[in-house]
């Protein structure tokens, strides 16, 4: 097992920051962020994170980033898209950079109800975009990775091999998010990582807890969902690894962590040695 962390998580670093930060603590590998970039006044999560290699023009940006993180000792697990299926051009832009860069591993943003479909109609269709994406990947010698995630059409394991039944294992995949499937899509872990079988192809960890957002006129109670330190949310992630292990999984586990109460640097620190000891405690070996 080999832990990296997405850039996503990292928003006040620059990819030169980020490489040198995480190669010195210790992690085996980033999962670069690829979106073009939404200014901000200051780094964020979702806007002006500078830790975001841009999309448009990205061919032209290969060689640096291959020599940035090659160059500190860290691998690429995966690139992380906000790209959906449906987005032919930017879709296969992704895969042939992952070729290109010796990445094995694309994960593709995911898609929900559109106005005036039905959930089957708005599945079958999908299934379409999986089985087109199924052919190019094939074609660059790259795997597509489904993540699990909330307000999409698969936000559970059930929901995600239903899709991908029957489509070619090496390159297509499922990308288990643990904390997502906090929010929508819950089963058994150990239950859903067996199920996903031999889809389960990368493994995300953030962690989520629901605190009361309001309460209506007529005292019903609002929750809603709020990212937090890893040790603190509704997933037990202890018990996660022990799944993990239980399914004979020795693949990387990347890191999104999407809490702010410790600064950026200590949290990334503070979660590799966390999660080494999980890992540890679960019967891998980490060398």
């Amino acid at each position: 097992m080999k832990f990296a962390v997405f850039t996503g998580s990292t928003p006040d670093w620059t990819p030169a920051e980020a490489v040198k930060t995480l190669a010195s603590q210790g992690w085996h590998g980033v999962e670069w962020r690829i979106t073009d970039p939404v200014e901000a006044a200051r780094p964020t999560f979702s806007a002006g994170n500078r830790a975001t290699w841009p999309l448009t023009g990205l061919e032209s940006r290969l060689d640096e980033i291959s020599a940035l993180t090659l160059d500190t000792g860290l691998e690429m697990p995966a690139l992380g898209a906000s790209v959906t299926p449906r987005q032919r051009e930017d879709a296969e832009r992704m895969l042939s950079a992952a070729a290109v860069l010796g990445v094995g591993q694309v994960r593709f943003r995911g898609v929900h109800v559109e106005k005036g479909q039905s959930y089957r109609e708005a599945f079958a269709a999908y299934r379409g975009d999986w089985e087109w994406l199924e052919d190019r990947a094939r074609r660059y010698g790259v795997r597509a990775l489904l993540e699990l995630h909330h307000e999409s059409l698969t936000p559970s394991a059930s929901a995600a091999r239903r899709l991908v039944e029957g489509l070619d294992p090496r390159h297509v995949g499922v990308l288990h998010d643990l904390g997502n499937t906090v929010i929508a899509g819950w089963e058994e872990p150990a239950h859903a990582l067996d199920l996903l079988g031999e889809y389960l192809a990368h493994v995300h960890l953030k962690n989520v807890a629901f605190h009361l957002a309001g309460v209506e006129n007529d005292g019903t109670l609002r929750w809603a969902p709020k990212w937090v330190p890893l040790r603190e949310g509704r997933a037990h992630l202890p018990e996660f690894f022990k799944a993990l292990a239980g399914a004979g999984y020795t693949g990387w586990v990347t890191v999104e962590d999407f809490s702010t109460a410790q600064p950026l640097t200590e949290r990334t620190r503070a979660n590799l040695e966390y999660l080494s000891g999980l890992a540890r405690a679960a019967g891998y070996d980490l060398g």
